[in-house]
């Protein structure tokens, strides 16, 4: 139904949306996963860590169908999730890490930590993508979001090179699945949130009172825009990276 014939609950109905959300057990994730069940919409929970607190999360929410561990860098293991829950609809893509610890100016720096990064942040979204589009593209319906980064634009607030690198990568990947998805109404979209208060940014030296709303945003406020562009409210954005921020950094 196009969005002309819908009404406003119509808009925003996720009922019969089949969404798989990675990185669940995270602050982004979990909270995606919270407004995403009250929508209706059915969820495959995964991260890479151990199953206790996705379990935890799971029976809190309605529409929960699966809660699995999975490794996004991993092709097989992407490969038969989507094999034994497809067909699926949606996927938000919230899995990604950024290490503050590597010193990339220092003499002895190893480029383990950069290529770590580059495999969970730019190869799992490209596993992912390819595991659930060719299905969206045949069945002439779906919705992809990823989590780009406002360190993918500016390079980043208190991120490192490879954390800046990779999230730039996403959002030029946004761009290309789009191109080659859009023709078969399939909208591939991304988000690119400024400083949010999570556990990956505790403890890093982010303070809120710097940014022009003087806070950090707020893992919600994140969730909403990914349940946008999972919803059928986005049936029209392609290609687009929302930027949400608090006005950090204004393109």
């Amino acid at each position: 139904m196009h969005l002309s014939k819908m009404n406003a609950s119509q808009a925003f109905d996720m009922t019969g949306t089949h969404l798989w959300i990675t990185g669940a057990a995270g602050g982004i994730g979990s909270a995606t996963a919270r407004l995403c069940s009250q929508l209706g919409a059915s969820l495959v929970l995964t991260d890479i860590g151990p199953l206790a607190k996705l379990e935890a999360l799971a029976h809190t929410l309605k529409g929960s169908v699966a809660v699995e561990t999975c490794d996004v860098t991993q092709r097989d293991a992407v490969e038969s999730l989507v094999h034994r829950h497809k067909p699926f609809t949606a996927l938000a893509d919230t899995a990604g890490i950024c290490p503050f610890e590597d010193d990339w100016m220092a003499p002895d720096w190893n480029e383990a930590a950069f290529m770590r990064v580059m495999q969970v942040n730019v190869l799992g979204p490209i596993n992912l993508v390819r595991a659930v589009l060719p299905g969206m593209m045949e069945r002439k319906h779906g919705r992809i979001a990823l989590c780009g980064s406002i360190a993918g634009w500016t390079g980043g607030l208190r991120a490192g090179p490879h954390y800046s690198a990779s999230k730039g990568g996403v959002h030029a990947l946004v761009r290309w699945f789009a191109q080659r998805a859009a023709p078969h109404h399939v909208c591939v979209n991304g988000v690119a949130p400024g400083p949010i208060d999570t556990g990956m940014t505790t403890g890093q030296g982010y303070n809120g009172s710097e940014y022009p709303m003087q806070r950090m945003g707020e893992p919600e406020e994140i969730a909403s825009m990914l349940t946008y562009l999972c919803s059928p409210a986005a049936s029209f954005v392609s290609g687009a990276i929302m930027d949400v921020n608090g006005g950090t950094q204004m393109r």
